[in-house]
C-alpha cells in the first residue's frame, strides 16, 4: 500500500507510533552507549586506584627491607611480600629490570599458556621512558575478553627508578552488564506502558485533529451544482482549518451565484430553442392555409355550381391544419406544466386499464401480476404516462406490418412498482439513444419531440426512473419503476 493513498488520520498515527518508537530505540542506543562508557571509565580508574595502592605497598616493602635497595635485589625483597601484597589487592603482579626482563611475579610458575610476558618490547619500554608519567597501558583482547596491562617504574627512597611494575587486569564485565540487562529491561517495561499510553493519544489525536477535516471532506463530498449547499460551521478549530473553511463557504457562495446564473441562462435558452422550435412547427401548417385561402379567393365565383364541393374541401383543409396547431400547443402546454406532487395512493393496475380504453387497436395487451398494485402517484400524470408510452409504441410500429404487437405489464419488485411497455418496432438506432429523452427531440415528421422528455420529469418527480432496451427491427421496451406505497 502506497503512503499516499492512506488517509491522513492514519498517517498522523502511524507517525506518532513511530516517533514514540523511534524515541524509544535512540534512548535504549544512548543508554547502552553511556553503560559502555561508564564501564571503560571505571576500569581505568579502578586499574589506577590498584596500581596506586600496590605502589603504595611496595615503597612500605622497600622502606622496611634489610636487603641494599637495588635492581639485582628485587627478587630478594619481594620473595614473599609480593604474594602477600597481590593476595591483598587480589591483582597479579609483575615486576620487570629496566631493560624489560622479567624478574619477579605474583605467579607461582610459568607455563606455556601463561599471559606472562618474559620481555617487554622495546617499544613499551621507550613509551615509559618518555611520558612524564613515567607510564603506559596497553589493551588486547583474548579468547573474546578484554584485558588492561599497565607498566610503571618504582623507585627508590631517593626516586631512582629500580625496577617496571606490571598489573595484568582483566575487565570484568559480568556485573555491569547484569546491572544494563536489569536496567534495559526495567526500561522494555516502561516502554511498553508509554507506547500503549502513545498508541491511545494517537489515536485520540489524530481523531481530533482530522476531525475538522473530516467534516470539510464530506461536506465537499456533498456539494453539487444543482441543489442548495450547506455552509460548513465549526465551533472552535486551529487557524488553518478556520482559514480553510472561510475558503469552502465563500466558494458556497461563488457556486450558489454561479448556479443562479447557470440555471436563468439555461432557463432561457431554453425557452429560446422552445420558441424557434414552436414558431417552426406553427409556420409548418400556416403556409397550406395561406395558399388555400389564396386559392380560394383566386377561384372563388358565387354562381359556381360547384362552389359547395370547394368550399368544403377548402374547410376541411383549414381544420386539419388548426388541428395541427392546437396539436402543437397542446404538446408544449403539457411539457411546460410541471405535475403536481399529489400523493395520491392509486392502484396502479386500475390507472393502467383505464389509460389504455382510449386505444383501440386490438394489438394492444395487457398483463399484471396482482390485481392490486398500490402506489403513490398523480392520477392524471401516471395516465399520462402511459399513454405517452403506448402512443410512441404505436407510432414505431410501420403501417405496412402485419405482426403489429404492444405489449404493457404492471409488477412489482421488491419495493418498486415495474411497467414495461414492449413493442416490435422497427427500434431505435444508436445514434438517437443519447437523445431520445432530450426536448425537441422526435424522428417524426411532425410532433415536437416533447413526449418522452414529458414522461421522464414526470417520473423523476416521484423519484422514479425510467430505461429502455431497444434492438433494430425488433422493438423497443421501456421499463418505468417507481416507489410503491
Amino acid at each position: 500500500m502506497k503512503l499516499k493513498k492512506l488517509s491522513l488520520r492514519f498517517r498522523i498515527f502511524i507517525a506518532m507510533i513511530l516517533l514514540v518508537l523511534l524515541a524509544s530505540i535512540l534512548i535504549a542506543i544512548v543508554t547502552i552507549y553511556q553503560y559502555n562508557e561508564e564501564a571503560q571509565d571505571y576500569h581505568k580508574e579502578r586499574l589506577e586506584r590498584k596500581e596506586e595502592n600496590i605502589k603504595s605497598s611496595i615503597d612500605f616493602t622497600i622502606k622496611e627491607t634489610t636487603y641494599p635497595v637495588n635492581t639485582e635485589n628485587i627478587p630478594l625483597i619481594f620473595k614473599e611480600k609480593i604474594h602477600e601484597i597481590a593476595t591483598i589487592h587480589k591483582l597479579q603482579i609483575n615486576l620487570y629490570d629496566l631493560d624489560g626482563t622479567i624478574l619477579k611475579s605474583s605467579k607461582e610458575s610459568f607455563s606455556k599458556n601463561d599471559t606472562i610476558t618474559k620481555c617487554i618490547d622495546v617499544e613499551i619500554l621507550n613509551a615509559i621512558s618518555n611520558t612524564a608519567e613515567h607510564r603506559y597501558v596497553i589493551k588486547r583482547v583474548e579468547n573474546g575478553k578484554n584485558y588492561q596491562s599497565s607498566y610503571s617504574y618504582i623507585t627508590d627512597t631517593k626516586f631512582k627508578p629500580l625496577a617496571i611494575l606490571n598489573l595484568p587486569y582483566l575487565e570484568d564485565d559480568d556485573f555491569l552488564n547484569k546491572e544494563l540487562r536489569e536496567f534495559l529491561e526495567r526500561l522494555s517495561y516502561a516502554y511498553l506502558v508509554m507506547l500503549l499510553i502513545a498508541i491511545g493519544l494517537a489515536y485520540l489525536l489524530s481523531k481530533y485533529i482530522t476531525k475538522s477535516l473530516k467534516t470539510i471532506s464530506d461536506k465537499m463530498n456533498e456539494t453539487r451544482l444543482e441543489k442548495r449547499n450547506k455552509k460548513i460551521e465549526i465551533a472552535s478549530s486551529s487557524e488553518e482549518i478556520e482559514t480553510l473553511v472561510k475558503s469552502y463557504n465563500s466558494m458556497i457562495d461563488e457556486l450558489e451565484e454561479s448556479a443562479v446564473k447557470l440555471a436563468t441562462s439555461e432557463r432561457e435558452q431554453a425557452w429560446r430553442e422552445m420558441a424557434k422550435q414552436v414558431a417552426h412547427e406553427i409556420k409548418n401548417p400556416l403556409t397550406p392555409m395561406r395558399l388555400s385561402v389564396q386559392s380560394f379567393q383566386r377561384k372563388f365565383d358565387a354562381n359556381d355550381p360547384d362552389i359547395d364541393k370547394k368550399v368544403n374541401e377548402y374547410s376541411k383543409t383549414l381544420i386539419q391544419q388548426i388541428d395541427t396547431m392546437s396539436s402543437i400547443a397542446s404538446a408544449f402546454s403539457n411539457f411546460a406544466k410541471m405535475p403536481a406532487q399529489k400523493n395520491e395512493v392509486l392502484n396502479v393496475v386500475e390507472i393502467t386499464k383505464l389509460a389504455l380504453d382510449i386505444f383501440s387497436e386490438e394489438y394492444i395487451h395487457f398483463s399484471y401480476d396482482k390485481e392490486v398494485i398500490k402506489a403513490k402517484f398523480d392520477r392524471t400524470q401516471l395516465i399520462r404516462v402511459i399513454t405517452n408510452l403506448v402512443k410512441n409504441g404505436t407510432q414505431a410500429i410501420p403501417e405496412e406490418q402485419e405482426d403489429k404487437k404492444i405489449v404493457v405489464n404492471v409488477s412489482e419488485v421488491e419495493d418498486q412498482v415495474l411497467i414495461t411497455i414492449s413493442d416490435n418496432g422497427v427500434g431505435i438506432s444508436e445514434e438517437n439513444k443519447e437523445k431520445i429523452f432530450e426536448p425537441k427531440f422526435t424522428t417524426k415528421s411532425s410532433g415536437m419531440g416533447l413526449g418522452l422528455a414529458m414522461v421522464k420529469n414526470i417520473v423523476e418527480t416521484y423519484k422514479g426512473n425510467i430505461t429502455f432496451t431497444t434492438q433494430k427491427n425488433k422493438g423497443t421496451t421501456f421499463k418505468v419503476s417507481f416507489p410503491k406505497q
